[in-house]
């Protein structure tokens, strides 16, 4: 789609199907990371549709995407100076972006461990930590996805387990800190979405694995989520109606069972 701006294209697309969508965002100023496809692409649109001024940043280049790798401390720290500069300040601060590759336990090397953590739990840490004063100032709030992997072991799956474990218990503590200076922190969980992403770590898998141990986790509701079911629920939680809701983990994963 050379040339195309796909997050305009999107964001009209949502006006266009859903015009009494609310304004529940109406001049908020919003940080999406991963926006450039998949889940942060549709979170970036909806809150657009709904009023909001969106900085959105991935590491992929793309029209209104700020590239940036969030694991590059001097980056990250760049791209927080700008965007207050830019915004003034900050509302909610969206972490979409992960990093995911499933592989046998044998195979897993250093350099993809000390990866996976990187950009999947310190990054939303340190990004947190960037805007803490802004958001603090605004009584704003944080939203970041976790995963079911979070709280379930999973096979052939360890670095994503543990980076999204460490998400999750990481955003748990800032709302306990930052709970008492007005603003909420918020994981959303998701299970198996229908994007890039999954489907490209699930094809590194060989033939050799057990695919038994994978069948043992299967949802209630099969297959793959679409985005949009999953980034409404991101949108909840930053929004007024979620107002007594910090520290939450909201999973969204058509009922897995193990």
């Amino acid at each position: 789609m050379a040339g195309v701006n796909v997050l305009a294209v999107l964001t009209e697309e949502i006006a266009m199907t859903e015009p009494s969508r609310a304004q529940r965002f109406t001049d908020r100023r919003v940080v999406v990371t991963g926006a450039a496809g998949g889940l942060g692409l549709v979170v970036a649109a909806l809150f657009r549709a709904e009023g909001a001024h969106v900085v959105g940043t991935d590491v992929v280049p793309g029209d209104d995407i700020v590239t940036c790798d969030l694991s590059d401390d001097g980056a990250r720290d760049g791209f927080v100076a700008d965007v207050l500069a830019d915004l003034g300040g900050l509302d909610v601060l969206c972490n979409v972006a992960g990093v995911q590759q499933f592989a046998e336990l044998g195979t897993i090397t250093a350099a993809a461990l000390r990866r996976a953590f990187d950009v999947n739990a310190l990054a939303p840490l340190l990004l947190a930590q960037g805007f803490a004063d802004a958001l603090v100032e605004s009584k704003g709030n944080v939203v970041s996805v976790a995963s079911i992997s979070a709280v379930m072991g999973q096979p052939y799956n360890a670095p994503y387990c543990a980076s999204k474990a460490a998400l999750l218990l990481g955003m748990r503590s800032l709302a306990v800190e930052l709970g008492t200076k007005g603003v909420r922190v918020n994981c959303v969980s998701p299970g198996g979405i229908d994007t890039p992403l999954i489907h490209a770590a699930a094809a590194g898998l060989p033939a050799s694995v057990d695919w038994n141990l994978i069948a043992k986790s299967q949802s209630v509701m099969p297959g793959f989520m679409p985005p949009a079911e999953v980034a409404e629920s991101l949108l909840f939680l930053a929004s007024d109606a979620a107002a007594s809701v910090t520290g939450a983990n909201l999973v969204v994963d058509r009922g897995v069972v193990w």
